[in-house]
């Protein structure tokens, strides 16, 4: 199982990033997938999710109107639209798959890619 993300960087605040993270090893569209961030000293809080099948999304509302999830079961891909950065906003961002059963839960995690919003 793998998922890796791409897409961080260094941005100015009020720019723009796309994260995107690619999954293989197990059936994608099967899995909620969301985006995580963890700042220095802080707990991992989730940004944003979007489920299996139908697209719907919920998001944190600190991101909300700013940041949009999307995925492609197509391409096994999932993908983060940040506009206007805040620096606040500056993190390590993980990429999750998420798969829940009547007994169990499974969950898979990214290996993060930095955020930085700096002027």
């Amino acid at each position: 199982v793998q998922l890796v993300e791409s897409g961080g960087g260094l941005v100015e605040p009020g720019g723009s990033l796309r994260l995107s993270c690619v999954a293989s090893g197990f059936t994608f569209n099967w899995y909620t997938m969301s985006w995580y961030r963890q700042a220095p000293g802080r707990e991992r809080e989730l940004v944003a999710s979007i489920i299996s099948v139908g697209g719907r999304t919920d998001y944190a509302d600190f991101v909300k109107g700013r940041f949009t999830i999307s995925r492609d079961n197509n391409k096994n891909t999932v993908s983060l639209q940040m506009n206007s950065l805040k620096t606040e906003d500056t993190a390590v961002y993980y990429c999750n798959a998420h798969w829940a059963g009547a007994l169990r839960t499974i969950d898979y995690w990214g290996q993060g890619t930095q955020v930085t919003v700096s002027s």
